[in-house]
């Protein structure tokens, strides 16, 4: 017995780390009476097989084991182990970025050491839920926790702890903008680490100091703070800190204009960094030597820099884990932005599509990943989950080498990326279909637009903006079968992200009456400047590739004011998702629909309109076939699938990241209640995660109606989901999506289904069939709430 106790205390003493901003720390249980063995083995067992999957990353599976543990330790009353697994429960949820999960089970942890009396883990606590605050943008909340942790520290006279805490109100003081508060901090925390010879500490705290003055425009306060962690990195043996900040260094030799020194500081960082095997700060770096470049007005020396930054920021994003991938986007944004606008400034706008077309295919590809779509061939599947595994062992490993640096493990790292190198290639050689997953060259110009149709205008709109040192512009992108241009026109960013918040919200709402202003401005900013080069090439279609918020914005509801058009008065419009040179072939099937609707025709998931949008479609066309209600199954859709050019299903979709609550419906009233979950479509029997799309056998559609689906802006969406949608179902087969990007009036969206399918019937093609249906609408209906919902991805033809 007492055997098992040791061994589990000293499980637990190794325990969570509590992440804070600078040093981890952990809550240290301490025993109280026995228990039975039984008990004791299995929560052994548990707590170390939670510990293994945190070890390895795997959060999710470590908080289903920690859920096991909490009721076992309530049972037997044991607040030690439930007081560990509880704070653990809000590290794992804090590192998969679920910060109210995390918030709530650190509070129940908190309760329990303030009853027991572990001051100890009270100030662990304390110090974990300020940085959660401070993460989630509430510092001042944060400040109020961290100075909490900290007065209960001081009364301990816990040092080494006090010193960690100092640092975290250093850190968040600095980014509110105070910067001598967080001096006042620092400067705190620096003797009592200095006293201790807590060399690492003493270099964090100076790099603090320096990261200060760097921001108050102190350069030359700041090289001498960042020259004394130098020595002590060296001292240590720390390379990747070394290699940081000679980075940080050069950083700021760059920005006072001193680019030799900069540069001469990046050159020493690269090549310890490749020796680390850290690629994302070898990327990094790589950008900072292209911008120096760019500043000392060498063109080429920064497009090469910038191209190799890229291409390893491409390569790392294809294989980061989904609670990873939102924190470093956010970090590395901007380098795929830098060589764009130079590309463009050099006049070279055929290359800087090349890579604009390639950064789009990349974030499909992405969304891909992020809901483990499969792919149809097994053999593929297999090799792709490799692949993964492989990526995420080397995330683990990285993350080991810059907390303790080994040569093994150095060359470990580089030879497994090596080997996973290989792999995608074999990948990308052997299964065509699923090339695009692992590119990180940008296709050749000419393929591209080879693959453009006749008569056919690509416009695609890129936001180069929140760059330091590149205006602020976007870039319209104008492509036919022979020709590209691209314009840059100057905007603000902040007043262009609200106008697209605004529209967004104003399309939602056929009452509103100021989306007369907004619709005129977007169409001045995106048509406007490039509206003479689209008359030029008399277009037969005009497609639109969106990215980011652009993606919830219809095209199509922008209104020329001059013209008194809406755009698609004036052309047929339909939306790609980028441009690929992958053929699709086309069907061999003639006519007939294959029709679901109304699959589960009680609130909140009743249409009431759509079993005679069903019935109305299926008469149309001879052979058709319909399932309404309870007949309109799962397995009757993938049954039949296979046998019809067209697919329509009249049924909820929900391509919300967090879930959809339906109109009117009650959860919708009610916390972390959805009636839907992410990325299924809704049939009478079950709903089908459009991760499985490939296994539907979907090659001969045509065209996929998705006539009820709900997509969201929010705050820090990037609209990938309504594009990563029609991506998954285009590799699945279909040629076209059709689906809405609001929740659509039942009556307007069964008139719209309706008219397009007759004049599909009358031998239109897809996008002229949907243009005259909104036409009609628009005579009718008016607002662009009622027809503007509803896109086109795909080929239109």
């Amino acid at each position: 017995m007492k055997r098992i106790k040791r061994i589990i205390i000293s499980v637990l003493a190794l325990g969570v780390c509590l992440t804070p901003l600078t040093v981890p720390m952990m809550v240290q249980p301490s025993w109280g009476q026995s228990q039975d063995s039984q008990v004791l083995k299995l929560l052994l067992l548990l707590i170390l097989q939670a510990k293994e999957h945190q070890q390895k990353e795997q959060y999710q599976q470590a908080i289903e084991t920690l859920q096991e543990i909490i009721p076992i330790s309530r049972q037997i009353q044991n607040t030690t182990i439930e007081l560990w697994a509880l704070s653990a429960m809000g590290f794992n949820y804090n590192q998969i970025a679920k910060y109210q999960e995390a918030l709530d089970y650190y509070n129940q942890s908190l309760t329990i050491a303030k009853k027991i009396g572990n001051q100890d883990s009270e100030a662990a606590i304390l110090d974990n839920l300020g940085q959660i605050y401070y993460k989630i943008g509430q510092p001042q909340k944060a400040l109020e926790y961290l100075n909490q942790a900290l007065s209960i520290l001081q009364e301990l006279g816990e040092q080494s702890k006090r010193v960690r805490t100092l640092n975290n109100i250093g850190v968040i003081y600095n980014s509110i903008g105070q910067p001598q508060a967080a001096l006042k901090y620092y400067n705190q925390a620096l003797p009592i680490l200095q006293k201790a010879g807590d060399r690492s500490g003493e270099a964090a705290t100076l790099n603090n100091i320096g990261a200060v003055y760097s921001s108050t425009k102190q350069p030359q306060e700041a090289l001498k703070y960042l020259n004394q962690v130098l020595p002590i990195m060296q001292e240590i043996g720390d390379r990747a800190g070394e290699s940081a900040t000679l980075n940080n260094i050069g950083v700021i030799y760059s920005s006072i204009g001193q680019w030799q020194e900069a540069l001469k500081h990046f050159n020493q960082a690269l090549p310890i960094i490749r020796e680390v095997g850290d690629r994302a700060i070898e990327a990094a770096t790589l950008s900072n030597i292209g911008a120096v470049y760019r500043d000392m007005n060498k063109p080429i020396d920064a497009i090469k820099n910038y191209e190799q930054s890229v291409n390893i920021m491409l390569e790392i994003r294809s294989g980061l884990q989904q609670e990873y991938r939102q924190k470093y986007l956010k970090s590395v944004g901007y380098r795929p932005i830098s060589l764009i606008d130079i590309l463009i400034d050099q006049n070279q706008p055929d290359r800087a599509f090349q890579w604009v077309n390639l950064a789009t295919t990349a974030d499909l590809a992405d969304y891909t990943r992020l809901i483990n779509a499969k792919v149809k061939n097994p053999e593929a599947q297999q090799l792709i989950d490799q692949w993964n595994q492989r990526s995420q062992q080397i995330q683990s490993l990285s993350r080991q080498l810059q907390d303790k640096f080994s040569d093994q493990l150095s060359q470990q790292i580089n030879q497994l990326h090596e080997d996973n190198s290989k792999l995608a290639e074999e990948i990308r050689r052997d299964f065509p279909e699923v090339a695009e997953l692992f590119e990180t060259t940008p296709k050749d110009i000419t393929q591209l637009r080879s693959s453009i149709p006749p008569e056919t205008v690509v416009i695609q709109p890129v936001l180069l903006t929140n760059v330091k040192n590149v205006p602020n512009t976007i870039a319209l992108f104008v492509i036919t079968k022979d020709s590209l241009s691209v314009k840059k026109i100057p905007i603000d960013p902040a007043e262009f992200d609200k106008l697209l918040t605004e529209y967004r919200e104003q399309l939602q709402n056929y009452k509103d009456g100021s989306i007369i202003v907004t619709r005129r401005k977007l169409y001045d900013i995106l048509i406007r400047p490039v509206e003479e080069q689209i008359k030029a090439f008399s277009p037969k279609q005009l497609s639109i590739i969106a990215t980011g918020k652009l993606r919830y914005i219809p095209f199509e509801s922008l209104y020329d004011n001059e013209a008194k058009k809406y755009l698609i008065e004036k052309y047929p419009i339909n939306y790609l998702t980028r441009i690929s040179t992958k053929t699709i072939p086309d069907s061999s099937l003639k006519g007939g629909v294959l029709a679901l609707g109304n699959p589960v025709p009680r609130a909140p998931y009743n249409l009431p309109d759509s079993p005679q949008e069903v019935q109305s479609i299926t008469q149309m066309f001879p052979g058709s076939l319909s399932y309404i209600g309870n007949a309109a199954t799962f397995d009757q859709f993938k049954n039949q699938a296979p046998r019809f050019p067209f697919l329509h299903l009249a049924t909820h979709g929900c391509f919300q990241p967090e879930g959809c609550c339906l109109p009117d419906s009650l959860n919708c009233r009610t916390p972390d209640r959805v009636d839907l979950q992410p990325n299924t479509i809704l049939f009478a029997d079950r709903e089908l995660n459009i991760a499985d799309a490939a296994l539907l056998g979907l090659e001969n559609t045509r065209l996929l109606t998705l006539s009820a689906c709900q997509t969201a802006l929010q705050a820090n969406s990037n609209g990938e989901e309504i594009s990563g949608v029609a991506y998954i179902f285009e590799r699945a087969g279909a040629k076209a999506v059709m689906a809405t990007l609001w929740s659509v009036e039942d009556q307007a969206t069964k008139e719209l289904m309706i008219e397009f399918y007759q004049n599909i019937n009358k031998g239109m093609s897809k996008s002229e069939a949907l243009r005259e249906a909104k036409i009609s609408l628009i005579q009718s209906k008016g607002h662009p709430f009622f027809w503007a919902a509803f896109i086109l991805i795909g080929d239109g033809r």
